[in-house]
């Protein structure tokens, strides 16, 4: 099986270095490119088509918000995980809508990194506990009266699916969940995506907010 090639684009050299001494340990890791820039870190992109490019936010030139949705607009399967140090709204927000699918901490231990890597790979969305608690507090925040034509397209397996989702959950755990097989959630996710017009976990979390259809836990 391939190794799943990534791009690593961070201006801090050696923290950028650290990161892929690190992920060189894992034979199923790839790193193929740094950037220290946005920029670059697109350019990149488009030359060597990586799996997921992790990104960090604060770069010189073009930061990682515009280039996450340059990306993401031009190069659709190509991934991306935001790795930073920042956790602020604007940040967190920002880069989800521009197509991120996950964001983790630099304080997070070289585990869950390599974790959320082979999860973004797989399809999947990682977060960081605390952006998850921003986005149920997001939820939370927001009016609840329910668009009954928006409300009804999803049906009731579906929005527990949705639900369960927003929690930051993997595939595996909302099937542990609902006692159901992993193929079985995927169903139900292309389905959430397909009716929601998004084409991610994360974009399909953000647009059920917009549409009021997820409630706090």
């Amino acid at each position: 099986m391939s190794p799943i090639r990534l791009i690593l684009a961070d201006d801090h050299v050696m923290l950028r270095q650290g990161t892929l001494a690190m992920l060189a340990r894992e034979t199923d890791l790839a790193v193929v490119g740094e950037a220290n820039d946005g920029a670059e870190a697109v350019r990149l992109a488009e030359m060597l088509r990586p799996d997921v490019v992790v990104m960090d936010v604060r770069m010189p030139g073009m930061n990682g918000i515009e280039a996450t949705r340059q990306i993401r607009t031009r190069l659709p399967n190509v991934q991306v995980l935001v790795l930073t140090a920042h956790d602020d709204d604007e940040y967190v927000f920002a880069l989800l809508e521009a197509g991120a699918n996950g964001y983790l901490l630099k304080t997070a231990p070289v585990s869950e990194l390599v974790h959320a890597i082979r999860a973004i790979a797989a399809g999947e969305s990682a977060m960081a506990p605390s952006i998850v608690r921003k986005l149920v507090n997001r939820v939370s925040g927001r009016k609840t009266a329910q668009p009954e034509d928006e409300f009804e397209a999803l049906t009731s397996r579906e929005m527990e699916v949705l639900k369960l989702l927003a929690q930051g959950m993997t595939n595996k755990q909302i099937a542990d969940t609902l006692i159901i097989s992993d193929r079985t959630v995927q169903t139900h996710l292309s389905n959430i995506f397909g009716k929601l017009g998004v084409n991610s976990r994360t974009e399909a979390i953000l647009m059920a907010m917009k549409r009021n259809l997820l409630r706090a836990p």
